[in-house]
């Protein structure tokens, strides 16, 4: 049994599309001209296939390199956005993120929920970093702004539970049941 067969299908769709929203979020924070969106779309793709094929990868991003060499889902069946402006395309990315993060944190192994706040992390920042921000024909600007920083800021306080560093796990208790007392 794959770990995909732990979630519905609209669950798998949200863990899937997951990734592609917390870039998304950082596109919407600092929307760069058509040569930028191509490079940030490419930044998104790669940082995620990279992901699905670290050596060592976890059982669910073992279930999504396969989802992603299966067949696409139907356009219909995709997340519908109803923004009307790029706080609204940036709110609702955020949410998604925050919908599939506690999905995978509520059915997955701490090594899959460790696994996919990397990854979502890791495609953030790479879209962030994948063209440069406030020049002119390439001249000046910025790899990261401020805003792009600010959302990359975002998303990790969401993906570490309100934090901005990392969550360390309560020990157990000395009797092994996790109750303090």
């Amino acid at each position: 049994m794959s770990i995909k067969d732990e979630y519905t299908a609209d669950e798998w769709l949200k863990i899937m599309t997951g990734p592609g929203r917390a870039g998304a979020a950082v596109v919407a924070a600092s929307p760069s001209g058509v040569t930028g969106l191509l490079a940030e779309a490419q930044a998104i793709a790669g940082a995620v296939r990279e992901s699905v094929s670290k050596d060592g990868r976890t059982p669910l991003m073992e279930a999504m390199a396969a989802s992603l060499l299966g067949t696409p889902p139907d356009p219909k069946d995709l997340p519908k956005m109803d923004a009307k402006n790029l706080e609204d395309v940036k709110a609702q990315s955020l949410d998604g993120v925050r919908q599939a993060l506690w999905l995978v944190s509520s059915k997955g192994s701490p090594e899959d929920v460790a696994a996919y706040k990397a990854m979502l992390l890791e495609v953030a920042e790479k879209t962030a970093a994948a063209a440069k921000e406030g020049g002119f024909l390439g001249i000046g600007g910025e790899q990261i702004n401020d805003k792009e920083r600010a959302v990359i800021e975002e998303l990790r306080s969401l993906i570490n539970g309100g934090s901005t560093t990392a969550v360390t796990p309560a020990a157990p208790s000395p009797d092994g049941s996790g109750n303090s007392n």
